[in-house]
């Protein structure tokens, strides 16, 4: 069987999708892959076919525009990049369909995918990777400072949700959207981020359900199929630089902000000046090195990105874990049972610190108190909290065996064959 994947978005967000295509190439079926150029070396690397649906370009000069780290102007810009590709996406995509013999997976922002649906007749599921996209009356996820609303009677978050579309999601998505479907001679949609965006023969969100609880008014058939924490360089060797920094101290702090911005300065030097304060050593894991000071004392190692790090082997030896939020850093946290300071800056990242607090696993700065003293102190009574750390331990059991890849394989194929 053929199976065209699409992701959108950062190194976090398509390396779970080639996780997946790896597990579904392994298991006999012929995979190829669509996505920003960025990310054809990586996919290239791991045996599968891809073909680029926008230039690389496109993505670096997201990763360099301060709009990377701001809820509202950020996706102001993921929706124009995400739309402005959507028909060309699907064009290419349709090219490679083999009738009655493909079917079609999209993460959360890859529209082409359903568009085959109805143009092709080809099954879809639909993956998402983090609850944030999961709207719900009851505990509504949170996408600012604000929080989950978590004191509003429902008929109000119902209102507040409606006020969201038709303000701002739909202007950016649906609408442009509607345009490119009247091009294909298909019927409008409303309200593309309410109930449209599980819309599949599958749907998928990739966490445990100990981590999100399942909501009343969440997708009947949506299937909670555990972290993709395969993928993630388990299999790559730790660097002998690394190994010897790690053997020559006391466990260090890690500390990163993701792969989806080169504009976190403010972060790193905070997180380091905080660790100063403690006397902690501290590895800073970046792709982009600007972010740092140009000189770095001997008791802080830089480890790049490539495009993962190797938090499978270094987490577990870390004292702490300074990041942005990104489902795929609280995951490997996680399951290193390491503590989590997390400062959230844009996207899923507030609701996924939430997360991470409720469970006691970590706690959260917000962006506007990070400074070198809140981190400090912050950090401080992290490290001296028994119930953390033993909040820590329960979380990496429960991860102990748990392969979310597979799982999700086994679902979609499941459901998705049967449309066939």
């Amino acid at each position: 069987m053929r199976i065209l994947i699409m992701a959108v978005g950062s190194p976090g967000d398509n390396l779970p999708f080639m996780a997946l295509g790896m597990e579904l190439a392994r298991r006999g079926h012929q995979v190829r892959m669509y996505g920003n150029g960025y990310f054809q070396h990586h996919a290239e690397e791991r045996g599968l076919h891809f073909t680029a649906t926008s230039e690389a370009a496109e993505y670096q000069a997201f990763l360099d525009s301060p709009a990377a780290t701001d809820p509202r102007e950020g996706m102001r810009k993921v929706a124009a990049s995400v739309m402005a590709r959507v028909h060309a996406s699907h064009q290419r995509m349709a090219h490679d369909v083999l009738p009655g013999q493909t079917i079609a997976i999209g993460s959360t922002f890859a529209f082409a995918p359903r568009l085959l649906r109805e143009t092709h007749a080809v099954p879809v599921a639909v993956i998402h990777l983090s609850p944030s996209v999961l709207r719900s009356e009851h505990c509504a996820p949170r996408f600012s400072p604000l929080g989950h609303m978590a004191g509003l009677p429902r008929f109000v978050k119902r209102f507040l949700w409606r006020t969201m579309d038709r303000s701002f999601m739909d202007p950016l998505y649906t609408v442009p959207f509607n345009q490119i479907r009247a091009s294909l001679g298909l019927a409008p949609v409303t309200r593309m981020f309410h109930q449209w965006l599980h819309q599949g023969d599958a749907a998928l969100c990739l966490v445990p359900a100990w981590f999100s609880a399942r909501q009343p008014d969440w997708p009947a058939a949506l299937e909670m199929t555990g972290f993709p924490l395969a993928g993630h360089g388990e299999d790559q060797p730790m660097p002998d630089q690394l190994t010897r920094f790690l053997e020559g101290g006391t466990a260090p702090v890690v500390i990163t902000a993701g792969t989806a911005n080169a504009v976190s300065h403010a972060f790193f030097s905070a997180a380091l000046a905080a660790c100063r304060l403690l006397e902690k050593r501290s590895i800073v894991v970046t792709a982009d090195a600007g972010q740092l000071p140009p000189r770095l004392p001997d008791d802080v190692m830089h480890v790049p990105y490539a495009p993962f790090a190797p938090f499978a082997a270094l987490l577990p030896r870390a004292a702490a874990f300074i990041h942005h939020g990104g489902i795929g850093s609280v995951s490997q946290a996680l399951r290193a049972g390491v503590p989590q300071l997390i400062q959230p800056m844009a996207f899923d990242q507030f609701d996924n610190a939430s997360r991470v607090a409720q469970l006691g696993a970590g706690s959260e700065i917000l962006p506007r108190h990070f400074s070198p003293q809140r981190v400090a102190g912050a950090l401080k009574a992290l490290l001296a909290d028994a119930t953390v750390a033993a909040s820590c331990r329960r979380c990496q059991a429960d991860l102990q065996d748990e392969n979310g890849i597979t799982l999700a394989c086994d679902v979609l194929l499941a459901k998705v064959i049967q449309a066939l």
